[in-house]
Order: structure tokens, then C-alpha cells, then sequence
């Protein structure tokens, strides 16, 4: 069986993205195609949330699943834009976030994007996550992508 490689991998991930540890939550891109886009997280005990969330029942932050599933969509967003280096991408909105199950230390989450509008430098995406294919959480994220000013 041939191995699929990664559309990118963590090195390619980290000149798209601003973040870094503690705060990268994406691993892998797997896929990336037209509007959609596919990525992965794998959680595991060393994750420095599970310090304080919580003792004896490790579960992973709502709020950080929500970031981790914009830093998959801010990927597939620096890539429609001229320069990804010339902006920066903020979250204005996140609605209808919904939550059906924990994610643990051991999970690897599947995200899955989809870019409904992008105008006038607002974006608006649809997201789920997934674990072993059950739904964990869904949302609708909308980012502004802003110019970078010179200091």
C-alpha cells in the first residue's frame, strides 16, 4: 500500500502559521482542495491544558478545539489571499458551536472545513471535528484578514 503524504506536514504548517507551542494546535494537512480543507491534531497527555483541565479527567478545552479547528481554516485562508506574510487573521465571530463529546489525551481529531463566503476581507467557514468518525463539535467561524503595519 502506498502512503499518502501530507498536502503539509508541521515544517510547511509553521510558514503558513504564526503560532507556536504551546499555541499550534494543528499537526498535519491532509487534504486541501477548492473550498475544503482537512487537518489533524493529535492529543496527547503532554498537552500542557491537561495540567489544570482536569485533575484525574483530562479533557480537552472546548475553546481550543474551536482554535485548533480556525488554525486548519486560517490555512486554507492564507492561501487565498496575495501575500499570507503582508496580513494576520483574527476571529470575529464563532456561532453555533455545538460539543457532543469529550476529547481526551490519546484522540486524534479530523477537522473538516469549508469556506462558505470570502469578501472584502471577511471570511466566513463551517467546521466539524471528528474522533475515530463521531462528530465532537461543530461550529461556523468567521475571521477578518488584517494588514500587517510596520512599527
Amino acid at each position: 500500500m502506498e502512503k499518502q503524504l501530507p498536502v503539509f506536514d508541521i515544517h510547511a504548517i509553521m510558514k503558513i502559521l504564526p503560532h507556536r507551542y504551546p499555541f499550534l494546535l494543528v499537526d498535519r494537512i491532509t487534504r486541501m482542495e477548492g473550498e475544503t480543507i482537512e487537518g489533524i491534531k493529535n492529543v496527547t497527555i503532554n498537552e500542557p491544558f491537561f495540567v489544570g483541565h482536569f485533575d484525574g479527567n483530562p479533557i480537552m478545552p472546548g475553546v481550543l478545539i474551536l482554535e485548533a479547528m480556525g488554525q486548519v481554516g486560517g490555512i486554507m485562508l492564507m492561501n487565498k489571499v496575495e501575500d499570507y506574510t503582508k496580513v494576520w487573521v483574527y476571529f470575529v465571530a464563532i456561532d453555533n458551536a455545538r460539543f457532543k463529546r469529550p476529547v481526551v489525551p490519546g484522540d486524534q481529531i479530523n477537522f473538516k472545513l469549508e469556506m462558505l463566503w470570502f469578501k472584502r476581507g471577511l471570511c466566513k467557514m463551517k467546521g466539524e471535528a471528528y474522533v475515530d468518525g463521531e462528530l465532537v463539535c461543530s461550529a461556523e467561524l468567521m475571521a477578518s484578514v488584517v494588514p500587517k503595519t510596520e512599527s
